[in-house]
Parts: structure tokens; sequence; C-alpha cells
């Protein structure tokens, strides 16, 4: 065992000669195991070798554990950071339950224990039987191809050396050598989901093949190298398809649509993913509802998801963390030359003048003598309308934003300038006919600036 274990670091190249490993060390026969084992192969790698122990507080008998690993690390001569942490509380305080408590931190006290002592890995006591194990556990889920690509050799500063073994290899080694080690009472507890799976649906599977657990996890490594190859495809695409945004990520619709549908729900999750720092949380649920978002005939919606939101707007998939702050109803009077501040962002400016100078896109010019003041300054309701002139009728503002493309959010900020009876002025989209000034006339001077109005930000 210890000659096929050195073999193995030496083919898989998990460690870097001379590499600081700090090994996870519960005092189970697992963790134990990966300690003698990376003891044996360290001289020949060469690997510095360190362990680190947290005491959870969850169960009378967690003292007793620390004081084993302790006792275990002064034999070896091994330097050894021991931390007593109550995860009880920890997982009252923070509203979550007892494992997912624990684990956190476990992996907090680990991180933070391997930076403190420099160590640029951290061995964890995973093998064969916990990736057969994992992989049923999220197949019971739902999880999707990456999901059950399960556990890998090595993903950041975690390293899992013992994968390649079985459990029942790994229990021959410490009793071939006489070594001791703790057997967590937990492990047997049927209240958790995965002692489930291990004394109830892993037996069971074994009467149908008994290799069953070996070729799950040659399933979970195959998974796990097919994910590696679609993380460079994901970042190959994303990159070609992708901007940021004011506050987040731009997807070109088109683009994204065209991908194909693996492809495509790969390259949303790892959107998702750059967006949140992480996908966890994100199921292929999640995924479906923004799939149907991007090729549904809705040319505008939105998707809600933990912790982002996504919106179509048109030919752009935007990505946000939250919601896009939206302009509440606005409505203000102006019955006077000046300089007036919009809710949604920008200002107008009314000025009377001698004579007209011409109008442009966010600049209008009326005859004084055909409009009383004050106007009103708005945003838009339902049911608006602006005349065509020429007989043409009237077209709802609504229709008006739509051919102009206008987000949702880009028309709760539009400013619509109206008298009580009709609209007048929907800046860089219409004016409405008559009323210009003519020669000699006096001139009432409407002109918007700033705000983004001329663009279709969120």
């Amino acid at each position: 065992m210890q000659d096929a274990f050195c073999r193995h670091l030496v083919e898989s190249s998990l460690f870097s000669p001379g590499e600081p490993v700090l090994v996870a060390l519960s005092g189970g026969g697992d963790s134990v195991a990966l300690l003698h084992l990376l003891r044996g192969c360290a001289p020949s790698l060469p690997l510095q070798i360190s362990a680190a122990h947290l005491d959870h507080a969850i169960r009378p008998e967690s003292a007793a554990e620390a004081d084993f690993v302790r006792r275990l690390c002064a034999t070896l001569d091994l330097p050894l950071t021991l931390v007593r942490e109550d995860v009880p509380a920890r997982a009252k305080r923070d509203g979550m339950g007892l494992e997912e408590a624990g684990r956190g931190a476990r992996r907090a006290f680990l991180t933070a224990t391997a930076d403190s002592l420099g160590c640029t890995a951290v061995a964890l006591g995973h093998h064969r039987d916990d990736q057969a194990e994992t992989f049923l556990h999220r197949l019971l889920r739902g999880s999707g191809a990456t999901g059950l690509s399960a556990m890998r050799p090595r993903r950041g500063l975690f390293v899992r050396p013992l994968l390649p073994f079985s459990k029942s290899e790994l229990r021959s080694f410490l009793e071939d050598r006489g070594i001791s080690f703790l057997e967590d009472p937990s492990n047997r507890d049927p209240a958790f989901t995965r002692n489930r799976i291990r004394h109830e649906l892993l037996p069971l599977l074994n009467s149908f093949n008994p290799r069953i657990g070996e070729h799950l996890a040659r399933l979970s490594d195959r998974l796990g190298r097919e994910e590696d190859y679609w993380e460079l495809e994901v970042r190959r695409s994303l990159g070609a398809i992708s901007r940021p945004g004011s506050s987040g990520l731009v997807l070109d619709l088109e683009a994204l649509t065209e991908l194909h549908p693996a492809l495509r729900a790969r390259v949303i999750r790892g959107a998702l993913a750059e967006l949140r720092g992480g996908a966890a949380g994100i199921t292929s649920r999640h995924l479906e509802a923004v799939e149907a978002l991007l090729l549904g005939h809705r040319p505008q919606g939105e998707v809600h998801l933990p912790g982002a939101w996504v919106g179509r707007r048109y030919d752009e998939l935007h990505l946000l963390a939250a919601p896009p702050p939206l302009v509440e109803p606005f409505s203000f009077e102006i019955g006077s030359p000046g300089r007036f501040a919009m809710p949604g962002g920008g200002e107008i400016t009314v000025e009377i003048d001698q004579a007209p100078s011409g109008e442009g896109a966010f600049l209008v010019e009326f005859a004084l003598g055909a409009l009383s003041l004050p106007l009103t300054v708005r945003s838009f309701r339902p049911g608006d309308r602006i005349a065509l002139g020429g007989g043409g009728g009237h077209k709802k503002l609504k229709e008006l934003f739509a051919e102009a493309r206008l987000s949702l959010e880009a028309r709760r900020r539009w400013p619509v300038v109206a008298t009580r009876e009709k609209v007048l002025w929907v800046p860089g989209l219409r004016r409405a006919p008559g009323m210009a000034p003519e020669a000699g006339e006096r001139v009432l001077r409407l002109a918007v600036s700033g705000g983004d109005f001329s663009t279709n930000r969120l």
C-alpha cells in the first residue's frame, strides 16, 4: 500500500517537490492512514508535513478525540495546529444545519491554518468509497454532470490523494502496521443521508454489482476530466460573447442562442459563477429558467435567482447581483425658465427666446403663444399617446418605446413633457406636430441633457 501510494503521488503530480502540506487530521481511520502514508513518502518526494485538527464540540467525545490527535502527532514528531470551536453555537447563530456549519467551520479553519503556516496544499482523507457515496448523494439531489463529477483530486488548495484507494485497503494498511485510530459514532447515525447511502443503498447496489463503488468512482473521475475540458470551452465562449456591464455582465443574446445547448447551459452557469463568485446554490432548474427566458418570444423578461438577477432586454442578457434600481413614477411642473433636475437623472433646461434656432433629438422649440404654462414633466403612464400629424392619428408611447427597443428600466426614467390634455414631447423619440414657432414669434425652448437618456442602460 505504501509503495502504491507513493507511486500514485509521483505519477499524478498532485504535489510539487518540497511543497509544504497540511494534513486535515480528524483522528479517524482515513485521515490517520493519510498522515502515515504521506509521512512515508515525504523523504523521497520530498514533502513538508504538518497536521491540523478542529475540535468541533459537537459530541462529548470531541475533547478526547483532540487529545488522541495531539498524542499521535507528538509520537510522530509532527507539528500540529489544534483549535476548538463551538460548532453547535455557530449553527444556531447562522441559522444553518449542524452538518453545514461543521463543513464551513472546518474549511475556514483549514484555509486559515494553511495560510498562517505557509502551506500550499491541504490534504484530505477522502477515498474511493467516499467518491461513490458523493456521486450517489448528488444524483439523489438531482445534480447534473458538473455535480456528478464529484470530488476532484486537486482543486486549488485542497488535495485528495486517497481517491484511487478503497476504504478496505486503508483499513488493511492500518491493521497490518498496528496503527490505532478513532471510530466516529456519528458515521452510523441514520439521520444523516450519507450514512443511509453508505449502509443501505450501496450494499443494495453491491448485490447487483460487487464492484459498483469502483465503477461509480471511475465514472466520477471521467466526468471530472470532461468537466475540465468544458471549463476551457466555457471560458473561451464566455470571453467571446460577454462584456462587463455597469454592475454585472452583459451577454450577446444571438451569440448565446447559437451555442450548442450543452455548451449554452454551461456558459450560463459559468457567467453566473463569475458574477456571484461561485455557482453554489444554482441548480439545473435555475439554468432551465434562464434558458426559457432567452429562447422565449418575449423581448423583455427577468428571472430572480439565488444571489443573482437575469434580465432579457431585446438582444442582450443582463446578469446582475441584484435587480436594477427602478425610478419611481415622477411628475413636476415647469412654469418659468430655469434648469430642473429629473429623478431619472439629468436635467431639463427651459428657455424663452426671441427667435427659433432649430431643433434636435433632445431639443425642441414651441411657439410660446401656442402654449400656456405650466407644463408637466413626468414619467410614462399606461395609455399615454402622442399625435403623429398628417392625419396619422396617435401612437401609444408603449409602442414608441418598443420601436426604440428601450429597456423597461429606461422607460421608467424617460421624461415625458405634457399639458393636461396631451403629450407634447418624448425627448429623443418624437414631438407632437404643430406649435412650431414662426419667424418673429417668441420661442419656448426645452432641452434635455445628462442622465444617459440617449442610451438603453439598465
